[in-house]
């Protein structure tokens, strides 16, 4: 019977059994000896830095935090607490003058003055779904939200040109972390950490080639509410057990829920988990205390989720095969 307690599980089985496969990949498989893991302070890295200490020992994993411009101070505080708690080798990397160089922040906000021309220094902003999506089945058209120097929000709908221009210049931080991640990795011959839970890596929640790049995801498997439970069986600090998911993206405070997923992660983990077991949207309802047509909804939402960034989870498409390479 479908209920809150389906995503319950034996914790101490579960990391055993990823902390051996860990262990295998890393030096059988990748031919590593270690993990590099970039943390920023949320619950998918923090449980990823656990579980790799626990797999190899401090010594044999490094800690990389990257802020830049728009992150939160807070997250180079919890990454700093994280790293010292289990007692790894880290370093800051302030990838803010690297961003600039590229026009990561100039071609964002020239994105933004296509919608709010007075947009400049002192200003924040993000981009957000429209509210109520479980009551309707339009599609899901992203508006910008901005900020003045004296605390003022306005927000507008974001025509496509702008939202594409938006995303392809935050994309850029994903990417240069993740050329940073494999600049140590490479020195220590370690292996690179994705971090992504089964919520993120089965909806796309990630960037090709950055965030979604690495040698190994430890935690790829795991819903989001069992990375939680996670993080508090391997001991980890309770500001970061207690934290709540951000994308730490965007200048203004940004909620996981307001950027790409229909319902907060605990919701979304049951209805996908429903989902992917069959579980009819009648049944599944009263239990999220949702109507069966917004299960539907979330439902359909997941599919499309699915289909769209497909693209997403693929390798490099070869014209022919090349029969000795496999």
């Amino acid at each position: 019977m479908f209920s809150r307690e389906v995503l319950n599980i034996d914790l101490e089985r579960e990391a055993t059994e990823i902390c051996e496969a860990l262990r295998h990949h890393v030096t059988k498989t990748l031919l590593r000896r270690g993990l590099v893991v970039a943390v920023s302070g949320g619950i998918d890295s923090s449980s990823c830095m656990g579980l790799a200490v626990r797999a190899f020992g401090p010594k044999r994993v490094f800690g990389l935090l990257m802020p830049e411009r728009d992150s939160s101070g807070a997250s180079v505080e919890l990454g700093k607490e994280l790293c010292e708690h289990v007692g790894v080798e880290y370093v800051i990397e302030d990838i803010q003058p690297t961003l600039a160089a590229i026009g990561c922040y100039e071609r964002y906000d020239n994105a933004v003055r296509r919608v709010f021309p007075e947009f400049g220094p002192g200003w924040k902003s993000k981009i957000v779904l429209p509210a109520n999506l479980l009551d309707s089945d339009r599609i899901n058209v992203y508006r910008v939200v901005v900020q003045d120097p004296d605390g003022n929000l306005q927000e507008e709908r974001l025509p496509l040109q702008a939202y594409l221009e938006l995303v392809a210049a935050t994309n850029f931080k994903q990417r240069i972390r993740k050329t940073l991640e494999y600049f140590h990795a490479d020195r220590l011959n370690f292996a690179v950490t994705g971090t992504p839970n089964r919520l993120e890596y089965d909806q796309g929640f990630f960037v090709k080639n950055g965030d979604g790049s690495a040698d190994i995801k430890p935690i790829a498997h795991l819903y989001k509410t069992q990375v939680y439970a996670m993080a508090k069986h391997l001991d980890l600090p309770d500001r970061i057990c207690n934290s709540t998911p951000t994308t730490d993206t965007y200048s203004l405070e940004q909620g996981q829920d307001e950027f790409y997923f229909v319902l907060p992660y605990p919701e979304m983990d049951l209805l996908l988990w429903a989902k992917n077991h069959g579980v009819a949207p009648a049944e599944a309802a009263p239990v999220l205390e949702l109507t069966p047509e917004q299960v539907e909804r979330v439902y359909r939402d997941i599919d499309r989720k699915r289909a769209t960034t497909r693209p997403l989870q693929l390798s490099p498409v070869l014209a022919k095969e090349v029969p000795e390479i496999h």
